[in-house]
């Protein structure tokens, strides 16, 4: 089957959109499918180009026997609400000629992520040309959490996104996404049942796994045995409400086992830092190589997934999948009837968005309670195991687009 991906998020990217997209692909590409890929130059979530790549060059590529088209982008390096939607637009169109020529190719399947959905008419453009089938993938309900997080506020603005969105929900053959309180939204959003299609994010649990032995990081960063990591990795933007881990680092200064490692890289990360200057509780440390990623969840006592209430059900952090198999406990910023809480319930300590103390006693009492970690990393990890397998999802996900792609219109 030719397949063409729509994404503005696509490997070498390590975290988010990108590192799924690519995974997908990759996989999908290994088990006889021709793969498309139209995507920009990766820059996040530094929100900065990587090295080798540009920002207004078209360019073209082949890696893994996948052929990659690059479209110019605009990077803001500050992103405000305004900003992200030029940022998303630039995309939308330099990509737009590109897509058209994938006419010639005719692919049988247009698959497309949002964000951005300013990308969903071009798309849906393509498969009426070549009669093909489309699948919008929503990793993030970005109209709704640009305005829930305040990044817009204009109450006309917010009406017409939302027709807009509506209208071309309804155009696509399927809307997937990946969480059953983001399969309701889509109920609320008027999308069909039978054109709603459940997608999860998934990890290879044969890749990341429970690591007891000895860790290489403890010596390279200077880590005493004696201390608990408690970690976080992944985007540093407004979604993940990250302040409230400064201020639990703040409160539990005197534990001096205690150490708060911040790795990653994103719109807020100069501000936290700037914020957590006197603290000595806290490491910074850039993204760690993939190939060394086991290894680094393997070096956290407890993972931390704070995210903003706001945004509860609008997206899924995607850095979850890997905490899970790591086979650590999670504690989350979450309460217990959004899709994260469900999950983290049985795997950690959920804790009341916003609130800084009742974090730092979290963390104070697993710290303290090594037969707890344990019993709650067992839940992850077989959690893991069981609903998110890389195989099992992508080997069903292809299986039902095989089906889906020979039905008539």
């Amino acid at each position: 089957m030719r397949i063409l991906i729509y994404s503005i998020n696509y490997f070498p990217e390590l975290t988010g959109v990108g590192k799924y997209t690519g995974e997908m692909a990759e996989w999908l590409c290994k088990n006889g499918h021709d793969i498309r890929i139209i995507t920009a130059p990766p820059y996040y979530p530094a929100w900065k180009v990587q090295k080798n790549y540009s920002s207004y060059k078209y360019t073209v590529d082949e890696i893994n026997n996948i052929r990659i088209w690059r479209c110019p982008l605009y990077v803001p390096a500050r992103p405000s609400g305004i900003k992200r939607i030029v940022h998303l637009l630039s995309f939308a169109l330099s990509s737009f000629p590109v897509i058209l020529y994938q006419a010639i190719w005719k692919p049988n399947l247009v698959f497309v992520v949002e964000p951005p959905l300013f990308c969903a008419p071009s798309a849906l453009l393509l498969s009426k040309l070549t009669a093909s089938k489309s699948i919008l993938h929503i990793q993030d309900f970005e109209v709704d959490a640009a305005f829930d997080l305040g990044l817009l506020n204009n109450l006309h603005m917010r009406n017409l996104s939302v027709r807009i969105e509506k209208f071309l929900l309804k155009k696509f053959d399927w809307v997937s996404t990946i969480s059953n309180k983001m399969l309701d939204r889509l109920m609320v959003k008027g999308v069909d049942v039978h054109k709603q299609y459940f997608l999860p994010n998934w990890v290879d649990t044969n890749k990341i796994f429970p690591q007891n032995g000895e860790n290489s990081y403890y010596s390279e960063l200077g880590i005493g045995l004696d201390k608990h990591v408690i970690l976080y990795s992944g985007n540093m933007g407004n979604k993940q409400g990250l302040e409230i881990i400064i201020k639990a680092a703040k409160n539990l200064l005197d534990e001096r086992d205690i150490l708060f490692i911040m790795c990653g890289d994103g719109s807020v990360k100069e501000k936290l830092v700037n914020e957590s200057i006197d603290l000595e509780n806290i490491m910074w440390i850039p993204f760690q190589p993939i190939e060394r990623l086991n290894d680094f969840f393997g070096l956290a006592t407890i993972h931390l997934l704070p995210q903003s209430q706001e945004v509860a059900d609008l997206v899924m952090p995607s850095k979850l999948t890997g905490m899970l198999a790591s086979g650590r406990p999670i504690i989350t910023t979450a309460t217990d009837d959004t899709q994260v809480g469900s999950i983290v319930k049985d795997c950690g300590i959920l804790v009341t968005p916003g609130d800084a103390l009742q974090l730092s006693a979290a963390i104070s009492k697993l710290a303290r309670n090594a037969e707890l970690c344990h019993r709650y990393g067992e839940n992850a990890r077989k959690y893991a195991i069981s609903e998110l397998d890389v195989n099992s999802i992508l080997s069903k996900f292809d299986n039902d687009i095989c089906e889906l792609v020979k039905t008539r219109t």
